[in-house]
């Protein structure tokens, strides 16, 4: 009787762990809540609302977010092997490439960090999702607009979903929703950038999400 339990018992944790799939996020600054309390930066806020969804197939998304202030995407190739055996994802969202335009780094150096690490999460399983990021004008326009067309460009070479720029609704009003740096979200911004996520999220969490709770 009570191998029986014990057996029923390992059952449901691997039910229940099956139907727990975990939504990396694997950015930088903006990811990491720079400048923000803990658990008030967008990803901390997207993790709860997925677990606020009425659907299975959302609510039981765990996230976590391993991004890290100033990161590159060179640095990114580099600890995205250990992050991933560490998670084991069933979604890579990668956030990264901002610092290195504004480090003014060569673009096809970011381009092949960005295809490595797309390739390295879908070898882990983990469907890869980009984020496109955008760099100030005062780069020429040259440069400005290579580094925001490489986003798209990769996008469609890799066949993965593209986030499209999320701190675009906050241009419009930088006074309103950044901090004093000018270049980080405050913390009344967060809810906009999880709404700005949230259309190209939601219908690529709710397909892997049906699939783990079948």
């Amino acid at each position: 009787m009570r191998r029986a339990a014990c057996v029923l018992c390992g059952l449901l944790f691997s039910l229940s762990a099956a139907a727990a799939p975990t939504l990396m996020v694997f950015g930088d600054s903006i990811s990491a809540g720079f400048g923000l309390d803990p658990g008030s930066g967008w990803v901390a806020l997207l993790d709860t609302k997925l677990k606020a969804q009425s659907s299975p197939a959302l609510k039981n998304w765990s996230v976590v977010n391993v991004s890290v202030s100033g990161e590159t995407s060179g640095g990114g190739l580099a600890r995205l092997p250990a992050a991933l055996a560490q998670y084991h994802p069933q979604m890579l969202l990668i956030e990264l490439g901002g610092n290195d335009g504004l480090r003014g780094q060569p673009i096809s150096a970011m381009r092949a960090n960005l295809e490595k690490m797309i390739v390295l999460g879908a070898a882990a399983k983990a469907q890869p999702v980009l984020m496109e990021m955008r760099i100030p004008s005062n780069y020429g326009p040259l440069y400005t607009d290579h580094f925001t067309q490489t986003f798209a460009a990769v996008a469609q070479a890799q066949h993965v979903a593209l986030v499209p720029f999320f701190l675009m609704p906050l241009a419009a009003d930088r006074a309103r929703w950044f901090q004093d740096d000018g270049i980080h979200p405050n913390a009344a911004a967060q809810p906009l950038l999880v709404d700005a996520v949230w259309p190209t999220l939601q219908p690529l969490l709710m397909k892997l999400g049906a699939a783990a709770v079948r």
